[in-house]
C-alpha cells in the first residue's frame, strides 16, 4: 500500500499511529479489553501479527500480548523519544509504527509485555479465519487446553 492508499484506507487514527507514531488514548480504544479468540492483523499489511491466545489483561489501557506471532513479523528499535528509553515495535512488511515492548509482563508468560496500539491491528475472529483468508492460523486454537 503507497503513501496516497493508506491516507485513503486507513482511519485518521490508524494513521496517525501507523505512519507518524502516534499512541492511541488508553482505555478508549477498540481492542484494549477485548479478549475473543482470533487473531490481530496489521492494519496495512493484512500480516498476522498477535494472537488472543498471548494476550493478557495488564491494566496498561491498550492490547497487551507475550510475544508476535512470528518474531520475524516484527522488528524492535531503540526509541529515545519523549525523555524516555524504550523499545520501539515496528511490523517489518510495512514498516507500521505497532506499540512498545517492555520487560514487565508476566515471567509465567516469557516476562515481557507488547503493549500495542489498536488502531494499528484488525481484529480476525477464530471463526472468521478462513473466510478471510487466514486459514491456516486455525491450527492456534486446536490445541488450546479449556
Amino acid at each position: 500500500m503507497g503513501y496516497e492508499d493508506r491516507r485513503r484506507n486507513l482511519s485518521k487514527m490508524a494513521y496517525k499511529v501507523t505512519q507518524e507514531n502516534a499512541t492511541e488514548p488508553p482505555f478508549d480504544n477498540e481492542y484494549w479489553n477485548s479478549f475473543d479468540e482470533g487473531i490481530y492483523v496489521d492494519v496495512v499489511s493484512g500480516k498476522p501479527l498477535f494472537s488472543s491466545l498471548d494476550k493478557f489483561d495488564s491494566g496498561c489501557g491498550w492490547p497487551a500480548f507475550s510475544h508476535p506471532i512470528k518474531e520475524s513479523e516484527v522488528e524492535e528499535k531503540m526509541d529515545l523519544s519523549h525523555n524516555m528509553v524504550r523499545v520501539e515495535v515496528r511490523s517489518t512488511d510495512a514498516d507500521s509504527h505497532l506499540g512498545h515492548v517492555f520487560e514487565d509482563g508476566p515471567e509465567e508468560l516469557g516476562g515481557l509485555r507488547y503493549c500495542i496500539n489498536s488502531a494499528a491491528l484488525r481484529f480476525i475472529p477464530k471463526d472468521k479465519l478462513v473466510e478471510e483468508g487466514y486459514g491456516d492460523w486455525l491450527k492456534l486454537f486446536e490445541n488450546k487446553t479449556e
